[in-house]
């Protein structure tokens, strides 16, 4: 397996809105980030991921994008990115960027025009549709809720939208639309960017015969992701964007891809594929989801084993042949510690390390969500008017206030669980004022129990979440086998407890992770020659393994 200086890298994602205020406005912004850019050089992370800053109406928080060369203004000017990106590269740290490309806003100048009739220039730099018997062209249903289609009375037809009708999907099979878009990456990287995140990259083809989705019909699902994800010409369109544009830049790239399979992983980031590095798949992200029922919108503990055939079953799926990336969270996803660990004030410290170690001791390369690193957790706000997520407030809307098949405690209780604002509450960096986020009034209300859990007491315990995952990252670093050894599971069928071993060069790792909070007895077959190379009890009690215990041993053959 070749080498390469991605695959040893850890990624650190920063959502900016809730990252650090510098004017206090309740915005996050970019001065703040760089504000902080010390402190993420001190955990050790090798590349910064900004969620989208560029100029948008935020009707889905950025990710509708009405200018791609321009920055919002509440997050500063092309001025502040620029000095960001320069001290940034001066503590080694790489950036990348979010490339939004499936679809823009509403408010781009591209769908301004599109709109102002059929003849115009860049009609078909969106999908239009004639009406079919005076409805949608088919019956595809939004991520977002309602149909997928949205009418326009001016010229009779209807647009697209997988996302909000607000996030019109581009029209790929256009080669002028392609080059627009390889012309601004060229325009980033040219500025010293350093990669790519894509956002659901593989819905860019669609079925051009827009078929009616059965499972719609049928009443099983309200979304037609799947029916637009890893269409017949995606590849081809990511071979064409790499010869264009990423094979001639030393860049990151991890493309977002939902319903992918791992045969479609291997096709977009196997080893031999000249498209992408590496996706981001969502089997374990999606663990709990339902087909029958309210979809993620649940409040059920997922199943240990389930999780373990999952995570194993890709780490052996593209061993040798394409590289994992390994994430528990984003700004789309629920809390790490809340939802996987155990988030009591008796655990939350420990389970939060013990799923580190689950995860960065696996091949790929991780990527840390602000907040993790201290052990952030889910937040409980009290009613609806607390959210500001569109996800969050159309499903309310939906199942609460329009179908009435949830009640307002219920639908809260699933919020608590599974809402995007979880992740999107500001970070917590001290026991100011807002957590110190900002001194303003914040965009979306700071967690409770920021005075417990913030970074200001983090880096003043020598035993935190924090200088633990400095530590994994520095080991990670000192010690080729965790990126580049073999992967094999141990006892797949065990509920309580998850162990897997790493091997490279005649070396080799055992990782033993205890997901509950009982002591578990397990001879665990080591050999007596072995090094304890990390515990989150900072010592051994042999083949005890104590509550969310985690230890990793190393030895020689």
């Amino acid at each position: 397996m070749e080498k390469e200086w991605w695959k040893e890298a850890v990624v650190y994602q920063v959502y900016p809105r809730s990252f650090q205020d510098s004017n206090n406005d309740g915005i996050g912004d970019l001065k703040g980030i760089i504000q902080r850019l010390p402190y993420l050089a001190k955990l050790g992370i090798d590349v910064l991921w900004l969620s989208p800053i560029y100029q948008s109406p935020n009707d889905d928080n950025g990710y509708d994008i009405s200018d791609y060369q321009q920055i919002l203004p509440e997050f500063g000017t092309m001025a502040d990115f620029d000095e960001l990106l320069r001290v940034a590269h001066q503590h080694k740290l790489k950036v990348m960027m979010d490339l939004v490309v499936n679809h823009t806003s509403d408010e781009h100048a591209w769908f301004q025009e599109s709109k102002k009739g059929i003849d115009n220039p860049y009609r078909d730099f969106y999908i239009w549709r004639d009406p079919k018997e005076g409805q949608p062209p088919n019956n595809w249903g939004s991520e977002f809720g309602g149909s997928a289609w949205e009418f326009d009375e001016e010229t009779n037809q209807y647009y697209l939208h997988i996302f909000s009708k607000k996030q019109p999907d581009l029209n790929w099979e256009n080669p002028r639309v392609r080059e627009a878009i390889y012309a601004m990456m060229r325009w980033w990287l040219d500025k010293g960017v350093d990669g790519f995140r894509m956002d659901v990259i593989n819905l860019i083809s669609k079925d051009k015969s827009y078929p009616d989705d059965p499972l719609i019909k049928a009443g099983k699902r309200t979304t037609s992701l799947a029916m637009v994800a890893n269409g017949t010409k995606v590849n081809e369109y990511l071979k064409e964007m790499n010869q264009e544009v990423l094979s001639r830049y030393p860049v990151i790239t991890v493309g977002e891809t939902p319903e992918v399979t791992i045969e479609d992983a291997l096709a977009y980031a196997g080893f031999e594929s000249k498209e992408l590095q590496m996706v981001f798949q969502f089997d374990h992200a999606d663990i709990e989801n339902k087909e029958d029922g309210f979809g993620k919108w649940n409040a059920d503990r997922f199943d240990l084993i389930e999780l373990k055939k999952i995570l194993s079953k890709w780490q052996t799926g593209l061993s040798n042949k394409a590289w994992n990336s390994l994430y528990w969270n984003n700004h789309d996803r629920p809390r790490v510690v809340s939802r996987f660990g155990n988030d009591s004030p008796a655990f939350r410290k420990l389970s939060a390390k013990m799923l580190a170690t689950v995860l960065h001791f696996m091949q790929g390369t991780p990527y840390i969500y602000q907040g993790e690193e201290i052990g952030m957790t889910n937040v409980s706000f009290e009613t609806i008017e607390n959210y500001r997520d569109i996800d969050t407030l159309n499903a309310f809307q939906e199942y609460v206030l329009e179908k009435e098949t949830l009640s307002a405690e219920q639908m809260l209780t699933y919020i608590h669980h599974s809402s995007r604002d979880n992740a999107r509450t500001p970070m917590q960096w001290s026991t100011d004022l807002h957590a110190g986020f900002t001194q303003g009034e914040p965009w979306l209300e700071v967690n409770s129990n920021y005075k417990d859990i913030n970074v200001d007491e983090a880096l003043k315990d020598p035993n935190s979440i924090f200088y633990y995952y400095q530590k994994i990252i520095q080991l990670r670093k000192e010690y080729p086998i965790i990126t580049y050894g073999d992967y094999q599971v141990i006892d797949l069928n065990d509920p309580k407890v998850f162990v897997y071993s790493r091997n490279y060069n005649g070396e080799t790792v055992f990782v033993i992770c205890n997901f509950t909070a009982e002591t578990v007895e397990r001879n665990d077959h080591l050999p007596v020659e072995k090094t304890l190379l990390l515990s989150n009890y900072g010592d051994d009690d042999a083949n005890n393994i104590r509550p969310y215990e985690a230890k990793v041993y190393l030895f020689t053959k």
